[in-house]
């Protein structure tokens, strides 16, 4: 491609912040591949991985919406990972799904991060759908369509206090709301409202992307995962028939639902710590000078540098293997569901967390203690590894799972059921 092209290419991207709704992405003309194991999954994410790290910085600095980079990523079929054996998937294990997200987010976080509630409602379609619902919304995920959501409300007294409301109508039932924090619908095909009823019983209602009253909003304004597509839905006298609404009844019994969405979480802060450490030796070893004290030619060479980076290595490869521990525990939750299984699966989650969390601050913030202050240059754009770090790991507060791992350890008492545990 020329020059100029490229030119205009850029110049036609849709942007972050736009106070216009944005229009609907069209469905797949032609199915997703369909992955069919653990292996296929971990070497196609490390083949996108790639592609997806060429353009990151200049997506993070001009706003560009990664467009066809989410397409390519839900054709590649890792979307659709997780669906059931028995549904045409490959059902792969929680450790690769967890591997999975690592390396999408070392390249870009923000892309990574997309995919999370997708992946989150593909684990409640398995634990509270009807059959027919799965068979339908199964073959629409290993089709290559794409879950946004509609969840989060701002204004709402807690994050699990909703507004929105549903009342059924015949065959449909009819969803009024305002949401925010809305990753992933600017892009999606469905997009599932989390709505209660008069009693306050919770349901995920599927809607389609386009449905008439349904307006999605990029006006997601936060400094940092610029590009998740995560602004605002407005739901006014949204229609959709009951056979696409799900009832929320995985926190009612003991099921791997808070984990499963926690754990995607953990492993996106995992791969901003690994693009950032990347990101540090990169500069060490071809830009940053030895301190005068150290008496070395080479950044390189400075042993407290050496020592920091082996330091930030090893706490990374901490949190891998967490990561790993805890995908093992969800899958044997999903496969003996009980008290025990649950809580081993939350706990270790939590344990993750808290490590992942930990390692994306720190080797975000020593990224630029060790390669110099000329690694602060706008033309490096090195702060968004910082910035996004900062943003994502908010999205549950770490200090309370140091408080639910100690609770357990010294009371017994399981950490509560939520899409936060």
């Amino acid at each position: 491609m020329s020059e100029h092209s490229q030119e205009q290419k850029n110049a036609a991207r849709p942007r972050v912040n736009s106070p216009e709704p944005f229009a609907a992405r069209p469905r797949p003309s032609v199915p997703a591949h369909v992955i069919r194991d653990d292996a296929e999954a971990i070497a196609t994410a490390r083949r996108l991985a790639v592609e997806f790290a060429r353009e990151a910085s200049q997506r993070d600095r001009e706003g560009w919406l990664p467009i066809e980079e989410v397409d390519a990523y839900s054709q590649s079929g890792l979307w659709g990972i997780t669906v059931p054996r028995a549904y045409g998937g490959a059902d792969v294990s929680y450790a690769t799904v967890a591997e999975v997200i690592r390396l999408i987010a070392a390249a870009d976080s923000s892309i990574a991060q997309i995919t999370q509630n997708h992946l989150a409602l593909v684990a409640h379609i398995t634990l509270d759908a009807s059959e027919a619902q799965k068979q339908e919304l199964f073959g629409l995920v290993l089709h290559g369509y794409r879950f946004g959501n509609a969840f989060s409300e701002k204004d709402s007294r807690n994050v699990a206090a909703f507004e929105t409301r549903l009342v059924e109508d015949g065959n449909d039932v009819v969803v009024n709301g305002k949401k925010f924090y809305t990753t992933g619908a600017l892009l999606a095909h469905l997009v599932p409202i989390v709505a209660v009823d008069a009693q306050g019983k919770g349901f995920l209602v599927f809607a389609d992307r386009d449905a008439p009253g349904l307006t999605v909003t990029n006006d997601w304004s936060s400094f940092g995962q610029r590009i998740t597509a995560s602004g605002s839905v407005t739901i006014d006298n949204v229609r959709v028939a009951k056979s696409r609404v799900v009832p929320v009844d995985a926190f009612d019994r003991p099921t791997a639902a808070g984990p499963i969405s926690q754990i995607i979480q953990a492993a996106i802060d995992a791969g901003i710590a690994q693009g950032a450490l990347d990101e540090t030796v990169a500069f060490l070893r071809t830009k940053s000078r030895a301190w005068i004290d150290s008496g070395k030619e080479q950044a390189t060479e400075d042993p407290f540098t050496v020592a920091a980076i082996g330091t930030l290595a090893l706490r990374l490869h901490a949190s891998e293997a967490l990561l790993e521990r805890a995908g093992h525990h969800i899958d044997e939750a999903l496969r003996r569901p009980g008290d025990e299984t649950v809580t081993a699966a939350a706990l270790a989650t939590a344990e993750a967390k808290v490590l992942t969390t930990e390692v994306a601050i720190e080797a975000t913030n020593r990224l630029f203690e060790l390669a110099g202050t000329r690694s602060t240059l706008q033309e490096h754009n090195l702060d968004r590894y910082w910035r996004n770090a900062r943003v994502h790991t908010l999205h549950d507060p770490v200090r309370w799972k140091y408080f639910h791992i100690g609770n357990y350890v010294l009371n017994g008492v399981n950490p509560p059921r939520h899409p936060w545990n």
